[in-house]
C-alpha cells in the first residue's frame, strides 16, 4: 500500500481541485479592495472586456460614423463599415515554476508546494468566473504549454499537470543545467493574447536581462502579475549548523557559524528580490510575495484585501 503524501511537500490532483471551494472571491482583476496590495500598485491594462472584429458591411443609415473602415471604402467606392462583438472572456495564462530550486521549505511547505497550490487557486477562481485558463508549467528539463481554454476539460487537465509536474519532485533531483525562466516566458509572448493576464509564480531563480525583457513585453499588451514565492531560511539563518549543500553533481559544506558565510547568502536572495522590485517599480508590474512558512490560501487573501469564506 502506497504512502500517503505529505501536502507539505507534495500536492496530488485531488488536493488541489478540493481548493476550489476555497477560491471564491479570489480575483486578479483591476477592481480590487481597498485593501489589496493590488490597489493602485499598476495601471491595468484590462480595461473590462475587450472588442473583437467580426465582419464588414456596408454603411447602413444610423451606424457611428467612427466605424467606417476608410481603407475599403476608398478601394471599393462604397463606404463599409467594420462591426466588432464584445469579448465574452478574458484569457488568463499561469505559468508556475516546478524546478528543483523550488523544492525546498525551512518550515511549513515546499516552494514548490506554495506555488502550485497559489497556481491551483488562480486558476479555479479564473474559471468560476467563465474566463479561459491556460498554463505553462516546467521543471529543470521539460516544460508543458496548455493553451487557455474556458471548459471543465481544460481546467481539469492544468490541475493533473501541475500535480504531476510537483510530484515528480525528489531529493536525487539535479538543478544542474536547469532550464532558464527565460524558455517559458518566449513561450507566454507567444500564447499570451491581447488584453489577457499572465500569472507567474515562482523563486525567479536565475533571473537576468533576458527575463526583464520578455516581462517588459509580456505587459505592453497583457496584464502581468508576479508571485514571488519565498522561504524564510535565507533571511533568518540559524548561526550554528552545519550545511552540506549540492546541485546534483558538486557538493559543499555551508558553515552558518561563519558570519560571512550568511551574509553572502543573504546578499544572494535579497539581490535577486532587489532587482525583481526595482524592475516592479520602475515598469508598474505588481509582485505578490509568497512565502513558504505559511499556509497558502490566507496569506493569498490577506494580501488581496478579502475574508476567507466562512470567517
Amino acid at each position: 500500500m502506497a504512502s500517503p503524501i505529505d501536502p507539505r511537500i507534495h500536492v496530488d490532483a485531488t488536493h488541489l481541485r478540493a481548493l476550489a471551494a476555497r477560491s471564491r472571491g479570489i480575483s486578479f482583476l483591476p477592481s480590487q479592495p481597498s485593501r489589496s496590495i493590488l490597489n493602485g500598485q499598476h495601471a491595468s491594462r484590462l480595461k473590462g472586456r475587450g472588442l473583437n472584429f467580426e465582419e464588414l458591411r456596408h454603411y447602413s443609415q444610423g451606424d457611428d460614423i467612427r466605424t467606417i473602415d476608410w481603407k475599403v471604402t476608398a478601394r471599393t467606392g462604397e463606404p463599409f463599415v467594420r462591426v466588432y462583438t464584445e469579448e465574452r472572456d478574458h484569457s488568463v495564462l499561469l505559468i508556475v515554476d516546478q524546478r528543483m530550486s523550488m523544492f525546498f521549505g525551512s518550515k511549513h511547505n515546499m516552494k514548490s508546494v506554495t506555488a502550485a497550490e497559489a497556481a491551483a487557486l488562480a486558476a479555479q477562481a479564473v474559471h468560476a468566473k467563465m474566463d479561459r485558463v491556460g498554463g505553462i508549467i516546467f521543471n529543470d528539463t521539460d516544460m508543458t504549454e496548455l493553451r487557455p481554454q474556458a471548459s471543465a476539460k481544460g481546467l481539469s487537465q492544468f490541475i493533473a499537470t501541475l500535480a504531476e509536474a510537483n510530484c515528480a519532485l525528489n531529493a536525487s533531483g539535479t538543478g544542474a543545467n536547469s532550464m532558464s525562466l527565460n524558455r517559458p516566458l518566449r513561450a507566454a509572448t507567444r500564447l499570451a493574447k491581447t488584453n489577457g493576464q499572465v500569472l507567474i509564480f515562482s523563486d525567479f531563480d536565475e533571473i537576468n536581462d533576458e527575463t526583464f525583457k520578455h516581462l517588459r513585453t509580456l505587459s505592453q499588451k497583457n496584464d502581468v502579475i508576479l508571485f514571488s514565492i519565498n522561504d524564510p531560511f535565507s533571511e533568518q539563518l540559524p548561526e550554528d549548523i552545519e550545511l552540506v549543500v549540492s546541485d546534483g553533481q558538486l557538493q559543499g559544506l555551508l558553515r552558518t557559524k561563519e558570519t560571512k558565510v550568511r551574509q553572502k547568502v543573504h546578499e544572494f536572495v535579497s539581490g535577486r528580490l532587489s532587482e525583481l522590485f526595482a524592475f516592479s517599480s520602475k515598469y508598474g508590474i505588481p509582485v505578490i510575495p509568497l512565502t513558504s512558512s505559511q499556509d497558502t490560501l490566507p496569506q493569498l487573501l490577506n494580501l488581496l484585501g478579502r475574508r476567507q469564506v466562512g470567517s
